[in-house]
């Protein structure tokens, strides 16, 4: 639900910062189902920059001025520094080269594209739909999100900085060959963006 507080001082009705932030989670998501719904999905890259650049400005386009951009800024979240700016094009050339024939393989170039966090927000979105590339195309699975919570993901991802294991666990765990099963996709991509939702995890 979006909700709109009155300014008293002006009594003019306005949008919070929260508010204009759950919009765009809204359409962005709109999008999501619309890439997996149409035959675009199969033309993005798999396992690269450029493919993830491709997805993140389908997600954010209209939404972001940096949709699908390559950040300039050094960005951080709780209190992990993310790959500095100035490195990042070196970073992410190493990254693409990452091999991704196995699934640990996969999962350890994902790991490692989530430490890199090459776009300004919308990272998570954009990067798990990249994994699922990556597993479709080399190893007919995709992740059946609906498998994880949010809050063993959460806890799992930010532990993946250091020691991945516990990612890899979870993630193979929700392996699915339902590849092209609409419903496996359309309510993995409600719980994607359910991770990503500023609110407590009691999960």
């Amino acid at each position: 639900m979006v909700m709109i507080r009155k300014d008293d001082e002006n009594s003019q009705w306005r949008f919070s910062a929260a508010d204009i932030d759950e919009t765009i989670d809204g359409k962005s998501k709109s999008k999501a189902y619309a890439l997996f719904e149409s035959s675009l999905l199969n033309t993005k890259e798999t396992g690269t920059v450029k493919g993830l650049q491709q997805i993140h400005g389908y997600l954010f386009g209209g939404l972001y001025d940096f949709a699908g951009l390559i950040r300039t800024l050094n960005i951080a979240k709780d209190g992990f520094k993310f790959a500095l700016a100035r490195f990042l094009p070196e970073t992410l050339k190493r990254i693409e080269k990452m091999p991704e024939s196995t699934f640990d393989e996969i999962a350890e170039k994902y790991v490692e594209m989530n430490a890199a966090h090459p776009f300004m927000e919308g990272n998570g979105r954009s990067a798990r739909i990249w994994l699922d590339l990556m597993l479709k195309k080399n190893l007919s699975l995709c992740v059946d999100w609906q498998k994880i919570g949010k809050k063993d993901y959460l806890s799992a991802m930010k532990e993946s900085l250091t020691h991945p294991g516990r990612l890899k666990t979870l993630l193979k765990g929700a392996l699915t060959d339902k590849i092209n099963d609409p419903d496996v996709f359309r309510k993995g991509i409600d719980q994607s963006y359910h991770y990503e939702q500023e609110s407590d995890v009691t999960e």
